[in-house]
């Protein structure tokens, strides 16, 4: 191999390394935010459905967990504990922590969160976990892992902490 070869060569190493780079950097940008906001969308969409009114849940939604929502647990079907009560935690928790997700605020707690209520809506729905609750909690685990990004507010927050401990 000629010296021409040997440092053509070593500029193409230079070249995909550099773009390895840059690709890197720009999925750490770019993950953690699409994850978060593909984890947020189902839950809102379903928590917006479940409210009729400010500050009302609508009388389907109490309809649904009193009635049609029974837990699936080792061959048997359970009533749900307190539907009413559950109800509401369920149409608040289904917007408050997408919320926190797409703002990136609280984002592994939100995600956790996340992750146990699809455990939950497993019980409900046994045979939804291989077209929707895996990758619930796939995306979960992922924004758990990965953290809120760097287009957060959990980012920002942490930054101007830092900041003022250096101060």
């Amino acid at each position: 191999m000629s010296r021409v070869d040997i440092r053509a060569a070593s500029r193409l190493g230079q070249m995909i390394s550099a773009l390895v780079a840059h690709t890197r950097s720009l999925g750490l940008m770019l993950g953690a935010p699409l994850a978060r906001i593909a984890l947020a969308l189902p839950f809102l969409r379903s928590g917006l459905t479940r409210w009729d009114g400010f500050l009302s849940v609508s009388p389907v939604t109490v309809f649904l967990f009193e009635n049609q929502f029974k837990l699936h647990i080792f061959g048997h079907v359970f009533d749900l504990p307190a539907p009413d009560v559950l109800s509401v935690i369920v149409a608040v928790a289904e917007l408050s922590l997408p919320g926190l997700l797409i703002l990136g605020l609280a984002t592994r707690v939100a995600a956790l969160c996340l992750l146990l209520m699809t455990g939950m809506i497993q019980l409900v729905f046994p045979d939804g976990w291989a077209n929707f609750h895996l990758y619930w909690a796939a995306l979960a685990a992922a924004v758990m892992a990965l953290g809120p990004g760097p287009l957060s507010l959990d980012y920002l927050l942490s930054r101007k902490s830092r900041s003022r401990l250096r101060s």
